[in-house]
């Protein structure tokens, strides 16, 4: 197959094309499109959404590298994997999981990226009440953020608590849970400071239903076409952000779970026990935490290092040990997340 000659669907269907072959493509070699994909039916059900919402506005799309809506710009850019089974297999095998390949995981995700769109759109802002509820839209984001799990001040649509990264992903998020169909937010957030919030937005959209947007443009950013990254590069740079950048200390609660004494050298080693449920383990615990399952894993592959190093071994039954490794794991992940080195993702 020639180097520079555009890789079609069919091309991506062919058992023939290796992962490798593939990871050493360029994005501006995939020939892909929207239509008759996956999320042609899922764009539509948004737009149907914003309609019952008596909202004219509709975002435009486009396929990148990652989920993003650019600042000062009415779209969303989707990620190239969505548009092809091949293509979300091997993010999942590069990154374990493929976001918002699954239609309700998607969903959430295209309606905080519409909240985006029509920040941008209507410039809201710049709203004297937006600012006072929201805060300065023009703040920069910070690479780490420090979540408040028990804060009622924020809406929780994403998991990690992410309305509390910034004042967009604040806003963007309370439009999430507004749009949705049937939240019954009135309810859900009743007696929470974050019910002012919904409120505006709901006035707010009542009150630009009707109305043009100040900024209509239809620009691609940084569209498929124009990037010249291969996709083995992508996923290097990615898993790196994604990985844990700092060193955690186990060794305490390693050696409460498991032992290294010999009245328990017959039993089974922690390493190895680790390894087997190591799946199910990182699928749990991202459940839970809500942060990526490959930061997870390196975690997990920490922790097993360490079981070896300390030639530790089970104390007590696999089923008792498995439901405490959840536990020590997902307060470990917990710890990262509060000491202010979550990072941001969307």
């Amino acid at each position: 197959m020639p180097r520079r000659r555009k890789l079609t669907s069919a091309d991506l269907d062919d058992p023939a094309l290796t992962d490798e072959a593939l990871l050493d493509r360029r994005f501006c070699d995939l020939d892909l499109h929207l239509e008759a994909t996956i999320l042609q039916p899922r764009i539509e059900r948004l737009y149907r959404e914003l309609a019952a919402r008596d909202l004219s506005f509709r975002p435009h799309f486009w396929l990148s590298s990652e989920w993003f809506s650019p600042d000062g710009y009415p779209g969303i850019a989707i990620p190239f994997y969505l548009a092809h089974r091949r293509l979300a297999r091997l993010e999942k095998r590069m990154m374990l999981e493929a976001e918002g390949w699954g239609e309700r995981q998607c969903m959430r995700i295209l309606r905080h990226e519409t909240g985006h769109t029509l920040e941008n759109a209507y410039r809201l802002h710049y709203r004297k009440k937006w600012q006072e509820l929201f805060g300065s839209g023009a703040a920069p984001y910070p690479k780490y953020y420090a979540p408040k799990p028990y804060s009622r001040s924020f809406v929780v649509h994403f998991d990690m608590w992410y309305a509390q990264s910034h004042p967009s992903e604040d806003f963007a998020e309370t439009f999430a849970v507004w749009l949705k169909p049937n939240s019954h937010w009135r309810v859900e957030y009743k007696d929470w400071p974050a019910l002012k919030k919904l409120e505006y937005v709901d006035e707010v959209m009542r009150e630009i239903a009707g109305q043009k947007p100040a900024v209509t443009s239809r620009k691609h950013i940084d569209p498929l076409k124009n990037l010249t990254q291969t996709l083995r590069d992508h996923y290097e740079q990615k898993r790196a952000f994604y990985a844990v950048t700092r060193i955690h200390f186990y060794d305490a609660d390693l050696l409460r779970l498991f032992s290294n004494e010999a009245r328990h050298r017959k039993r089974k080693p922690a390493g190895r026990f680790l390894r087997e449920i190591k799946p199910d383990l990182r699928r749990l615990v991202a459940r839970w935490t809500g942060e990526y399952q490959y930061t997870i894993d390196k975690v997990l592959d920490d922790i097993i290092r360490r079981c070896r190093e300390l030639k530790l071994r089970l104390r007590t039954s696999s089923e008792l040990t498995t439901l405490e490794s959840i536990v020590m794991i997902t307060v470990q992940t917990m710890n990262y997340l509060h000491s202010g080195h979550h990072r941001l993702a969307l």
